[in-house]
């Protein structure tokens, strides 16, 4: 069932007229139970004894000098090469070689200048590394590096792309001088033997020396030489230099598959704000991106089998490294291989795979050194599902014609739910290789079964392209000119960063004024009655062509009825608007230090409105707002400015004199494509003109990485959302219903009268996308064009099962409004399945039956309820209810038989929206509550449980409870609920009343923050 935040999403992309109803009960309850993660133990005994089933025997390999690091295995497996500091006459990087059978240990760089990233060639002879030793003034930066460390200073450690880096080879016994094998300028380094050892793979940006870059290239590449780093190969001798990529950000690290047909390496986001690992031909050829982790994913290395890499990623954390492993096409989520706080990179096999060198500061003094232990091949086989057999093959494969039986029965229902929420599957997010193993094994399902294929050109399948999001292009840039002073740091990332709203291209340099929150609400009147006057943060202020410098939420400290009364003027999409009403050519949004943001920087988050705000958005720190109101004359601090406006009290703007900004705005969607699966059982008669019958539930889910719509606590993020309830188990029902029909159709037992079309729908989670795709194709088809047409007659009524498998109490009926047929036949056909059943009249529902509801078809759904593994990835197959899946797919698919056999079509009804209390800005405060969809005429906000470790939980509140009373407010539903959460302001505590049983109890809680 798609989350809450995804709902408002959908509003944007139904109709404009029909949007606003989106917002029912269901919705508005889904956002309540949205949580912040939990804080967990940094190493729990759990997580290092599943480190400890991949790595053995793990035990600490170098301990001298400052620091070692890179170590690689020579072709026999019985040496290492590695880089460490621990010669007191060079404060740089040495190569060194270490015998694994007697423990020797031998320098075999020249002990000058800085030295790094060697390998040992394959002839057992020759060391290659990267040394500067050749550079006349290396000598002299040695000498300057050690007396500043003698001074007591140390500086922050980062890496050094100098220029006169080249790749050296040398023999092993020190009897000639090492020899240059790159000799041109540039930094020329990260080099690796092929296992025949006739190509080196290396990193270079050698092109930005030979062909000076220009413009902003220019300006990147003089702040990071990294900016155009590129692989190349050349012979062993240096001859026959190769280029092999040519893309804006960092490629590097390059190193060869085991049977030298493949190299792998790492390519940087041109801004260096994420890495990537890729995998290409050694002629550059078939480049792919294997990973698609979204954070510092960097030094790739491949077991020996050739089946998978091992990698580390900072996906935990920023400082917390850890490696991880994936198969070689990249075709499912990464598995994790080690669970230490800290840093843990730059891993290694041995030559015959049993062994793992990796770089980490697990040590006693927090310092890097090597560490080795015995790796677990098999072990990691089965965790990333490959089994023994060779890369090419599939991993996963559809399983073949299951024998499953014609009726609807418990074991069949596990079968599917357990492919279809399996490890292989990954999640089945939208436009990924899950999803389409999922929509794959449905259509298969169908053709087994008999289904005529109701698909795209004949096929079960019918394809939409969807934005699955955003990111940021190379292009982004920000420059500060003022007249005092120089201009702070404008790091990408770190220091601002462009809002999913932001219109894209160039503005300015462009003059800057403070604009307090940027608010334009109209003088009203309350729900209290009292009338509010005009408040505007743009009176007498002249923002014509220039940036606006605003505060990102709404006045902190006012009373509840102004909080509500702003909440619906401060989302930022409304602040722009209101900016660029006043002139203004871009905003410039701060949190502010009394927001009790999570997060600084607004984060770049998918915005389905898939529109720019029309001028440019940027999102800054604190710490540069508060330099360009330093700059600009302002003696004011950005907290005592904020301290002012949270009164209430509005401030008058003003101009931030001898500063400007000037921006270039890169923003890309990333479009993919997802695919509903269709299939129609046909009426007996071929000619039958009934209006047919549609039945559906939605394949996909979030798949692993779930971000904000996940509800997973701190250390779960990253893990597979396996969605068995959610929608695994509506996707089983719905296939087992269609076996049933098909297989009694084809024994005469079953005659409809009119066609019934099975669907999986895709993209449910992401806003309804599938089910409103075919919804608004299938109206062009019979309208002559015009997509907006409803569909009532054209479908006689849509069916939808969503979150059917935890069956305790009831099973919710939801839809019962949209038909006065629903009643009489729930009643009927429950008499032989014996369900308790609650039946709400809701038709604004957060599931695809709304996508046909809105179009004027009567709509069912079954629902057993939202419970606290949703949206996590605790949704297992082992927690679903198999007999309780049974007897709602038989109820539901009796209902069905019924109405396909029939002649009369159900009326349609109208159902009023339950009243809101206005449009939503958006909640920002949550309390972690679970509202129970089956309270029935309960008065208040009865709950089936709280989120663990959110403020429900530690004030007290219990599965069970109903709310009754909220901040001196009573409750009497959950938009009496909703409307209060609105006006409350995080991290003040509040009193909450429950009806526990018998007992009414006074508790206090304290709202969090979503964002």
């Amino acid at each position: 069932m798609a989350h809450l935040t995804d709902m408002f999403r959908t509003m944007k992309i139904l109709p404009l007229s029909c949007s606003t109803a989106i917002l029912s009960v269901v919705f508005v309850s889904a956002l309540l139970w949205a949580q912040e993660p939990a804080a967990t133990e940094t190493d729990p005994p759990s997580d290092l004894a599943a480190e400890g089933a991949l790595i053995a025997n793990a035990r600490q390999l170098t301990f001298a000098g400052k620091r070692a690091g890179e170590g690689y295995f020579g072709a026999e497996g019985t040496k290492l090469v590695f880089q460490s500091e621990r010669d007191e006459a060079n404060p740089f990087f040495q190569i060194y070689v270490l015998d694994l059978e007697t423990g020797d240990t031998e320098r075999v760089s020249p002990g000058v200048g800085k030295t790094t990233c060697a390998w040992l060639n394959p002839d057992g002879k020759h060391v290659m590394f990267a040394s500067t030793h050749g550079d006349p003034e290396s000598v002299k930066l040695q000498e300057a590096e050690i007396a500043f460390r003698k001074s007591g200073k140390e500086r922050r450690y980062s890496w050094d792309y100098d220029e006169h880096y080249e790749i050296y080879s040398a023999p092993l016994d020190g009897s000639s001088e090492p020899r240059n094998l790159t000799n041109t300028r540039g930094y020329d380094a990260e080099g690796s033997y092929s296992p025949d050892g006739t190509l080196i793979a290396f990193a270079s940006n050698r092109h930005a020396y030979s062909d000076p870059p220009t413009g902003t290239d220019k300006e990147e590449f003089d702040r990071q030489q990294s900016y155009l780093m590129d692989i190349y190969t050349m012979k062993a001798d240096g001859s026959d230099v190769r280029r092999l990529t040519d893309v804006r950000g960092y490629d590097g690290g390059p190193f060869f598959s085991a049977d030298g047909k493949k190299i792998c390496w790492r390519r940087f986001s041109p801004d260096g704000a994420t890495a990537e690992i890729h995998t290409m031909n050694v002629d550059g050829s078939d480049q792919q991106q294997i990973t698609r982790i979204g954070a510092m994913s960097w030094a790739p290395f491949f077991h020996p089998s050739g089946q998978y890499l091992i990698f580390a990623t900072n996906v935990h954390g920023f400082a917390n490294f850890e490696l991880y492993m994936i198969d070689a096409a990249g075709k499912h989520e990464p598995v994790r291989v080690t669970y230490k706080e800290g840093f843990d990179g730059l891993p290694s096999f041995s030559p015959d795979g049993t062994k793992l060198s990796w770089t980490s500061n697990r040590t006693s003094d927090g310092k890097s050194q090597i560490f080795l232990g015995d790796w677990s091949h098999e072990k990691a086989l089965g965790l990333l599902g490959l089994d023994d057999r060779p890369a090419s093959e599939p991993a996963i494969p559809i399983p073949a014609v299951l024998g499953t039986k014609a009726g609807i029965t418990d074991e069949d229902l596990d079968v599917h739910i357990r492919y279809l929420a399996s490890e292989a599957l990954q999640g089945r997010l939208t436009g990924t290789e899950g999803e389409h193993l999922a929509t794959e094994y449905v259509a298969r399902r169908f053709k087994d079964y008999g289904l005529e294929p109701a698909g795209t050109d004949g096929t079960y399948f019918q394809p939409f392209e969807f934005t699955a999001g955003i990111e940021l292009g190379g292009g982004n840039v920000l420059t500060i000119t003022q007249s005092a002073g120089s201009a702070p740091s404008t790091e990408l990332a770190k220091d601002w960063q462009p809002l999913a709203l932001s219109s894209v291209g160039n503005v300015g340099p462009l003059e800057i004024v403070f604009g307090g929150y940027g608010l334009e609400v109209p003088e009203g009147t309350g729900d209290d009655g009292k009338k509010y006057e005009l408040y505007s943060s743009y009176f007498h202020l002249d923002v014509k062509d220039k940036w606006v410098l605003m505060f990102r939420y709404m006045p902190e400290d006012v009373g509840p009825e102004l909080r509500r009364r702003y909440a619906q003027h401060s989302s930022l999409r409304y602040k722009a608007l209101a900016a660029r009403q006043q002139g203004a050519k871009g905003i410039l949004v701060v949190s502010g230090p009394n927001s009790q943001a999570r997060s600084q920087l607004v984060p770049l988050g998918f915005d389905a409105s898939l529109a720019g705000s029309g001028l440019a958005a940027l999102s800054i720190t604190d710490a540069l707002a508060e330099s360009l109101l330093k700059a600009g004359g302002e003696a004011r601090s950005l907290k005592a400015l904020q301290d002012k406006l949270d009164t209430g009290e509005m401030l008058a703007g003003f101009p931030l004199k001898d500063v400007k900004i000037g921006a270039t705005v890169d923003i890309k969607q990333q479009k993919r494509i997802g695919r509903n699966v269709l299939a129609r059982l046909p009426a007996s008669e071929a000619d039958a003109q009934a209006a047919p019958v549609l039945f559906g539930a939605h394949v996909d889910h979030l798949g692993p990485n779930a971000g904000m719509t996940s509800l997973a606590v701190k250390g779960e993020e990253n893990q597979i959302h396996f969605g068995a309830d959610d929608n695994a188990s509506g996707t089983a029902g719905m296939m087992e219903i269609a076996e049933w029909l098909a297989a009694q159709r084809g024994a005469g037992q079953f005659m409809p009268t009119r066609d019934i079309l099975f669907a999986a729908w895709s993209g449910e989670e992401l806003g309804l996308l599938g089910s409103a795709h075919f919804a608004r194709e299938l109206a062009k088809s019979l309208n002559n064009g015009n997509a907006d047409e409803p569909l009532t007659g054209r479908i006689a009524a849509a069916f939808n099962m969503d979150m059917i498998g935890r069956l305790e109490k009831s099973v919710v009926l939801q839809g019962i409004g949209s038909s006065s047929y629903w009643q009489t036949e729930i009643e009927r056909r429950n008499v032989a399945v014996g369900l308790p059943i609650v039946t709400q009249d809701d038709t604004y529902l957060p599931t695809d039956a709304t996508s046909f509801y809105l179009r004027g078809v009567p709509i069912l759904n079954a629902f057993t309820g939202a419970h606290e593994d949703y949206h996590t990835p605790r949704d297992t197959a082992d927690k679903i209810n198999l007999e309780g899946a049974r007897k709602i797919s038989t109820l539901m698919g009796l209902i069905v038989r019924d109405l396909a056999s029939s002649a009369v079509d159900p009326d349609f009804k109208e159902v009023k929206r339950p009243e809101d209390k206005g449009a939503r800005a958006g909640l920002r405060a949550y309390l972690g509550t679970i509202p129970d969809y089956s309270q029935g005429g309960v008065e208040g906000v009865k709950l089936s449980g709280v989120t663990k470790g959110a403020p429900a939980d530690k004030a007290g509140i219990k599965g069970g409870d109903i709310l009754v009373k909220l901040a001196g407010k009573e409750i009497k539903n959950i938009y009496d609920y909703t409307y209060v959460l609105e006006a409350m302001k995080i991290g003040d505590a509040v009193e909450i009343e429950v009806q526990r049983g018998e007992e009414r109890l006074k508790l206090s809680i304290t709202p969090g923050s979503r964002d």
